[in-house]
């Protein structure tokens, strides 16, 4: 693989990442809204969010984003 196909395989992967993040987060207000926080759909997402978010943080510790 070039430097310039992993350049855009890594750009793809960070949108995707984010994308996935921020689109939880509004499902996640929606239930909470609805007072649902306890349901197994709210703990499911919840436990994805942490994972994007570990990942997002990590391209933050390597300086792949500020």
């Amino acid at each position: 693989m070039s430097p310039e196909e992993k350049l855009d395989a890594y750009e793809k992967m960070h949108d995707m990442v984010r994308k996935e993040y921020e689109e939880i987060s509004e499902k996640m207000d929606k239930l909470k809204a609805e007072g649902r926080v306890k349901s197994a759909t709210y703990r499911q997402l919840m436990g994805r969010k942490m994972t994007y978010s570990t990942i997002l943080e990590l391209y933050k510790v390597y300086g792949l984003v500020r």
